[in-house]
């Protein structure tokens, strides 16, 4: 649980114990649990760097535990703010790049070129990877991913992580429940790869050794085509977007935790986000990459949650518990 916090085993430990034994100073403390004074300094000091211990009133020179329902309600909080922070940032960056990316699809500057179709698409993609020297990032939303198109996609992957390249893909949450989305994504992570996901992503998008980038010239339908995209003002602000992402994903080996405060996963908190800003059903669900059936399934349930009899009654206690 603590490890969740951004807290070390070792750290964890010494809060415990000082919870349970507040008297123990650094070399009682470092005798009770077989560590080094250093060692134990070293926690002490990560436990202020999150708040979790002050200055003793009754033990001068000492430190105290703060009480885990005030300090870690207190982590959790600026946890909650610093992603919120951080989504914020890219959803402004996700709106900058579409403008950018739509800019540029109308012409075919010199340091951008239209491939039509997905022969076009596939044979440049094969190209990059045959030139990529350091690292490829892959943003792939929605799961229909068909099971053939990921088995073609091994041998090129294969080739391109034994020469010490870095793949990292970004998937959907969604994609945590089908089975052969999960195998290729667990293929990639048997083979040296990266692989994290999140409720919602931004649109399709491969960059090559942060200099080269394909984003689809029409994100509603990818298969017409993509702008290969060269321009260095252009490509950074798509790597930006990229890591900002990528930070606020989490590893597929990791589960997600629900939010302590208010039982919610990330999902539902991001639906009722879409829903409250106005989007319907089927395009919330679109974004989330789930189908209108498991929309109305996590509304009930957060409904049920929330003891309301409808969504507006819903939102309206979301909003008063502060969950939206």
């Amino acid at each position: 649980m603590f490890e969740a916090l951004g807290l070390s085993v070792g750290a964890a430990d010494v809060y415990r114990t000082m919870l349970d034994r507040p008297g123990d100073g650094v070399g009682a403390l470092a005798d009770r649990l077989g560590l080094r004074p250093d060692q134990v300094r070293g926690h002490l000091d990560e436990l202020a760097d999150l708040m979790l211990v002050r200055a003793s009133s009754e033990h001068p020179g000492q430190l105290r535990a703060v009480s885990p329902e005030v300090g870690l309600a207190d982590v959790l909080a600026r946890q909650e703010a610093e992603l919120a922070a951080r989504q914020a940032r890219l959803a402004a960056s996700r709106a900058a790049v579409t403008r950018l990316v739509a800019d540029r699809a109308d012409t075919r500057a010199a340091h951008g070129e239209r491939l039509l179709g997905m022969d076009a698409i596939q044979a440049r993609l094969e190209e990059l990877g045959r030139r990529t020297t350091t690292e490829c990032l892959g943003v792939h939303p929605g799961t229909g991913h068909r099971p053939e198109d990921l088995a073609a996609a091994r041998a090129a992957n294969a080739e391109i992580l034994a020469r010490g390249v870095v793949i990292r893909g970004l998937y959907q949450d969604a994609v945590r429940k089908v089975p052969h989305i999960v195998a290729h994504a667990h293929w990639v992570l048997d083979h040296g790869g990266e692989i994290r996901t999140a409720p919602v992503i931004p649109q399709r998008l491969v960059i090559v050794d942060r200099a080269q980038a394909l984003v689809p010239i029409d994100p509603a339908d990818t298969r017409k085509g993509a702008l290969h995209v060269t321009e260095p003002g252009l490509v950074l602000a798509l790597c930006e977007l990229f890591d900002q992402a990528w930070a606020t994903a989490v590893p597929l080996g990791a589960g997600r935790v629900e939010d302590a405060a208010t039982g919610l996963s990330d999902t539902e908190r991001e639906l009722l986000r879409l829903l409250g800003s106005g989007l319907t059903d089927d395009t919330a669900g679109q974004r989330l990459g789930v189908s209108s059936r498991t929309v109305n399934r996590l509304m009930a349930a957060i409904m049920e949650r929330l003891g309301a009899s409808s969504r507006f009654e819903a939102g309206i206690k979301a909003a008063h518990k502060g969950w939206l």
